[in-house]
């Protein structure tokens, strides 16, 4: 029965007069007559948002539930349209987002579905504009903001995924091992090499070292027989080391020929060992 009434910022009212539309008031102070005029609704301009659950098939035959939040608000321009000519504006939008997605989804694996459901928003917002401006309301976004299969299924994808990322790991594991194996022969390898040129240079070092010895001998005693001079340079180092062996209290026990008769078999056979040696270094080094 008031004759002045205000409208908020963001709302505008319908005014209506006997029962018919009379005008739209804006937000602000108004005027009305009493009886004869009556605020039939309020409609707010602000953006408003609405969040549909669809449930749905997918093109694999697995049942998925979609939350569809599509935000709309009505028309500045169309605020007649938006007060009579729907009944329920939310049952209207959430009917035309059923209908989309369920035509939209069973076109979709399960994964694409995942991948794919900005193109599903953006269909959901394209079909609904269309729809809707007729109506009143003006469609400013629609989200896909949640994809949920059944608790199985996803059950299983958690399963799936599990199982790549652990064959993935034990492959990377084996390729790890095994390049590590492949190092380790290498270093082995080289070290065997590097080893035995150190063995074959120190015989060598020890060749020259004799021959300079014998041939120094010669010199000095002329006539001698080289081959004798080897043979006692030989046994001079063959009693060293006995006296090494035997002078060592951390030694072990060490069985050797040791008398005169034997010490020719004994030159003979480091003769042989350093002839080898030398053979060696020589291939080696070519």
């Amino acid at each position: 029965m008031s004759l002045i009434f205000t409208v908020k910022q963001q709302n505008c009212a319908i005014i209506e007069r006997f029962g018919k539309y009379h005008r739209i008031a804006k937000s602000g102070l108004h005027f009305k007559i009493p009886i004869v005029d009556k605020i039939c609704s309020i409609l707010t301009l602000k953006i408003q948002q609405l969040n549909v659950s669809v449930e749905t098939k997918t093109k694999d035959n697995v049942f998925v539930n979609l939350v569809v939040a599509v935000q709309y608000r009505v028309l500045a321009d169309k605020v007649y349209e938006a007060c009579y000519m729907l009944q329920d504006p939310e049952q209207q939008i959430k009917a035309f987002v059923f209908d989309l997605v369920r035509a939209q989804v069973p076109l979709l694996d399960l994964d694409d579905v995942f991948s794919k459901k900005d193109d599903i928003a953006i269909a959901v917002k394209n079909e609904l504009e269309g729809q809707m401006a007729e109506f009143g309301y003006g469609i400013i976004k629609a989200l896909v903001t949640d994809v949920n299969p059944d608790a199985n299924v996803k059950a299983a994808m958690n399963e799936i995924n599990t199982a790549q990322r652990l064959r993935i790991a034990a492959t990377e594991k084996g390729e790890t091992e095994k390049i590590m194996k492949v190092k380790q022969a290498e270093a082995e390898a080289d070290a065997a090499i590097l080893q035995g040129k150190g063995i074959a240079g120190q015989r060598q070092a020890i060749i020259e070292g004799l021959s300079d010895s014998v041939g120094e001998f010669v010199k000095q005693i002329p006539g001698t027989d080289p081959a004798r001079v080897m043979d006692m340079v030989l046994m001079i180092q063959y009693i060293d080391t006995l006296k090494e062996i035997g002078g060592n209290s951390n030694s072990n026990i060490v069985f050797v020929p040791h008398s005169p008769g034997n010490v020719n078999n004994l030159a003979s056979q480091i003769q042989e060992t350093v002839f080898a040696a030398q053979k060696l270094n020589n291939n080696g080094t070519n």
